[in-house]
């Protein structure tokens, strides 16, 4: 079975790992790599690879030392017909996708005469879309997933393969609900492909009336609305990180708060016994969301919200380092009392 592997980000390498490992045994070959173009990054404007390009260019120079020839590594700016004529010369016969980022068409999806898995970061129907391990934060589930599923001409809504649960405690970011995702997919795929393989394997239709969906971020996204509830300015601190990050604006300057957390909970790391003021709360209606009321000595720097106090634990003014809140209060000795957003 000759695969090829489509993905950009690095939430992708994992599975590209897998599946270089996989590749030789049991009759699996990875045919090549599809990936977006190089782009812009750093103050250089060097053009760089994807994550996943970065790592087929290291796949490469493995196989080149071993005295193999290297598997190539397409980066289309469109899937186009030259696109899928570069595709059909490395004669696959399944695609395997995760976060390519890319719709596949029928004329591509033809390529493949085993048709195409892709592997999703969400327990499918549920948040079917670009953005599924910010969203099971932003809407503070107790359990998400991994599915891998046939593609379909409808995003996201191909028969299920193959699913995993992923509790969640509460205190994921993206970045680390991402890594955990990217190991299981990982672990999962090469099962899903022996499956396949074997004649084996189980697909389920997926109930479509259940199905929510969750769409791209922007930037804008990160700014926070301090009318919000405590609790939900947290999980979107949590949710947006790294990116787009959440932020405010204090004296017409942009500050990011990078780590928060709930007066009522200790901070990670530290037992319930550790928590300072736990439970405290400024008198409803009596000061404005935004409202930098004070500090706890365990918790950080307490803001007011529409509902609630937030513990602001590492800020950061743009263009300048990331603090923890102490040592960014030693060079802000106005913050206390100041109203942030206004």
């Amino acid at each position: 079975m000759r695969i090829l592997f489509a993905g950009s980000p690095g939430i992708a390498v994992p599975s590209l790992e897998a599946l270089f490992a996989l590749a030789g045994d049991a009759g699996f070959e990875l045919a090549g790599v599809l990936t977006n173009p190089d782009s812009p990054r750093g103050r250089s404007g060097k053009p760089e690879p994807t994550e996943v390009g970065a790592a087929a260019e290291r796949f490469s120079e493995r196989l080149a030392a071993a005295g193999k020839p290297p598997f190539p590594a397409l980066k289309p700016a469109r899937l186009d017909a030259a696109a899928r004529e570069a595709v059909s010369a490395l004669k696959p016969d399944l695609l395997v996708s995760f976060a390519y980022g890319r719709i596949f068409g029928p004329k591509f999806l033809a390529l493949f005469p085993l048709g195409g898995i892709n592997i999703h970061p969400s327990l499918l129907p549920r948040y079917r879309g670009a953005t599924p391990i910010p969203a099971a934060i932003l809407n503070r589930e107790s359990l998400t997933g991994l599915s891998i599923q046939r593609l379909a001409a409808e995003m996201d809504s191909g028969d299920i393969l193959a699913q995993e649960n992923i509790p969640l405690n509460g205190r994921e970011t993206a970045g680390s609900l991402g890594n955990i995702a990217a190991q299981k997919a990982a672990e999962l795929l090469p099962r899903v492909l022996g499956a396949l393989a074997a004649g084996t394997a189980e697909a389920r239709p997926q109930n479509h009336g259940e199905a929510t969906y969750c769409s791209l971020l922007s930037k804008e996204d990160g700014l926070i609305d301090w009318s919000r509830s405590a609790a939900e300015i947290e999980a979107r601190v949590r949710a947006f990180d790294p990116w787009p990050q959440t932020w405010t604006t204090r004296g017409g300057r942009q500050l990011f708060i990078l780590r928060a957390g709930l007066p009522d909970s200790p901070p990670a790391g530290a037992s319930a016994a550790d928590s300072g003021e736990a439970g405290f709360a400024a008198p409803s209606g009596v000061l404005a969301p935004g409202t930098v009321l004070g500090v706890d000595k365990r918790q950080g720097i307490l803001i007011q919200t529409g509902r609630g106090v937030l513990a602001a634990r590492e800020l950061q003014y743009e263009a300048k380092k990331a603090l923890d809140w102490k040592a960014f209060l030693n060079g802000a000795r106005d913050f206390i009392g100041s109203r942030l957003g206004a």
